[in-house]
């Protein structure tokens, strides 16, 4: 998430403080990606040594207002022009973890993957149950969350499908091991390799 260009964006549409900003952000995006007030700061910091922002001076009451200059406008709005980069997607805590957890021995990914389907599922009917609400009372200012809700419907819809595919991928890779545990006799007929235990040692 780039918390350079949406404070950018935000100065655009008027001069605010630092926690004015992350008011104004978790309000247009649903608080889905909470911001912290230091980082918020920090930012601001880093924007006005760029040469993006300037400070407006006191609000008269404590808070130091900023607003955005010439080369803060042309950076934020070549940010709306530019499509996203795929190039380096964002970590995805999830695919890391059924990843790494296909690769050590003792972990069971089907119980991670049944886990994270209940999980997925019911953030999927908490979404859809926001949308239904917000949509039934719209307001104008609504709709940068119904555009942020949708964005994670189809996400969360996504992931469950994903999961379904990791899982029949698992009961695939489970059969094929157990006809690769089929062996040949030296008369060269294939049975079954079963575990050695007492009753195979006698």
């Amino acid at each position: 998430m780039s918390i350079r260009h949406s404070l950018l964006a935000l100065l655009q549409d008027q001069p605010r403080y630092g926690y004015q900003l992350r008011v104004e952000f978790e309000n247009r995006t649903g608080a889905t990606w909470p911001l912290n007030i230091g980082q918020v700061y920090t930012t601001l910091d880093r924007l006005e040594r760029d040469g993006l922002v300037a400070r407006e001076g006191d609000d008269g009451g404590g808070h130091v207002v900023y607003s955005i200059t010439a080369e803060g406008a042309a950076e934020v709005q070549g940010w709306f022009a530019a499509p996203v980069e795929r190039n380096n997607p964002p970590r995805n805590e999830l695919a890391i973890k059924l990843a790494l957890a296909v690769t050590l021995p003792g972990v069971d990914v089907q119980a991670i993957i049944q886990a994270q389907r209940v999980a997925s599922i019911r953030a999927l009917q908490d979404y859809t149950k926001a949308r239904r609400d917000t949509a039934a009372n719209q307001r104008t200012a609504d709709t940068a969350w119904l555009l942020v809700l949708d964005s994670l419907i189809f996400q969360t819809e996504a992931e469950v499908r994903w999961l379904d595919l990791c899982e029949a991928r698992m009961v695939q890779q489970a059969q094929s091991a157990g006809q690769g545990a089929a062996r040949k006799t030296s008369n060269g007929v294939t049975e079954d390799a079963a575990p050695l235990n007492a009753d195979n040692r006698r």
